[in-house]
């Protein structure tokens, strides 16, 4: 009997096409998505503007306003990754990025040279503008204004009715680009405060202030932590925080909990304490969960919570149900956690 040798698909290996794809363009991959930095420029002393041409792999018309990227960069040896919010899209097909130093990943992205390739993944959040012409106010804070740039835009674009801009940084990034906006259209009311020339918080009576309606309208808010945490505990105390929307652009830190919890991964039979995050807790002990951006964006440290209490600490809420889908960088456990991993 003779046997046939017919094609299988699983004899060929992904990286070795792709290592052979990448001797003809450095941005050619089967299924990874490649990007050529194409320009890189300052848009302060400490942030600059890049922009990437990414491969065929990318969909751009899944993109919406509000969106990021991860992008992976490998350090001294090993891969690590960061969410930046997408700016726009130019006519060429490329995305623009804002990256400002504030971390090892941002810190050598701010290096790379036109002509260099990185990795980087589809357009992913859920930071994106409401539908209709609902009146909006957007709060931006430092590189928060990223995100809050490319909303308003889209605000414009989708003719929102009243469109609010409360803006805070030392840095004047992209404040011509907004001001030029509200001079030209008359739904646009823009506030800026340089914090280099004056110390402005954001607290309830400036809010009340600049936008007496705040409560009826759609919030969105990214930057500095401390503004967010302002930000969702106005719209709390008002009964309105339905209509607060945000994005953290850092990682999360938490303090320590007064308890700590016993956390059991049942698929691999290991248990751990957690007294942090649950992602931060499980690599303290040891482990290696898949994660990606640790600011509860990327969705890659998504898993089932078979049993226990949690609390989002980007939203506060808390889970107490069998068999919900948590983000292991952005839960803190309450009690006794399972996971299935």
């Amino acid at each position: 009997m003779n046997a046939k040798l017919g094609y299988q698909p699983h004899w060929v290996r992904e990286d070795f096409v792709d290592f052979i794809l990448q001797k003809i363009k450095p941005t050619f991959a089967w299924k990874r998505i490649l990007a050529e930095v194409t320009a890189v420029r300052p848009l302060s002393t400490d942030m600059v503007l890049l922009t990437l041409k990414p491969n065929h792999n990318f969909d751009l018309s899944r993109v919406c306003a509000g969106q990021s990227v991860l992008i992976t960069l490998m350090i001294q040896g090993v891969y690590h990754q960061r969410s930046y919010s997408i700016i726009d899209i130019t006519a060429q097909g490329e995305i623009r990025l804002g990256i400002k130093v504030q971390g090892l990943v941002s810190s050598a992205a701010q290096l790379l040279h036109v002509g260099e390739s990185v990795e980087i993944s589809q357009a992913q959040g859920d930071f994106v503008l409401h539908q209709g012409q609902q009146p909006a106010v957007f709060i931006a804070s430092g590189s928060g204004i990223t995100a809050i740039y490319s909303l308003v835009k889209q605000a414009i674009a989708q003719q929102l009715k009243e469109i609010h801009v409360v803006y805070f940084n030392r840095a004047e990034v992209f404040h011509q680009e907004i001001l030029d906006l509200a001079q030209q259209y008359p739904q646009v009311k823009y506030h800026f405060f340089n914090t280099a020339e004056q110390k402005q918080h954001l607290d309830d009576a400036l809010l009340k202030q600049l936008v007496p309606n705040f409560a009826e309208l759609q919030a969105y808010a990214c930057g500095h932590h401390s503004m967010m945490r302002q930000a969702q505990e106005i719209y709390t105390q008002h009964g309105v925080v339905e209509n607060f929307h945000q994005e953290f652009f850092q990682p999360v830190q938490l303090e320590q909990s007064n308890e700590a919890q016993n956390i059991t991964f049942r698929r691999s039979q290991q248990n751990f304490i957690a007294t942090t995050n649950l992602l931060s807790s499980a690599e303290q002990a040891g482990l290696r969960p898949q994660h990606g951006c640790r600011m509860g964006v990327c969705n890659r440290c998504s898993c089932t919570k078979v049993s226990g209490v949690t609390q989002n600490v980007l939203t506060g809420e808390i889970d107490d149900q069998p068999n919900r889908a948590i983000k292991l960088c952005v839960s803190q456990a309450l009690s006794p956690v399972t996971i299935d991993l």
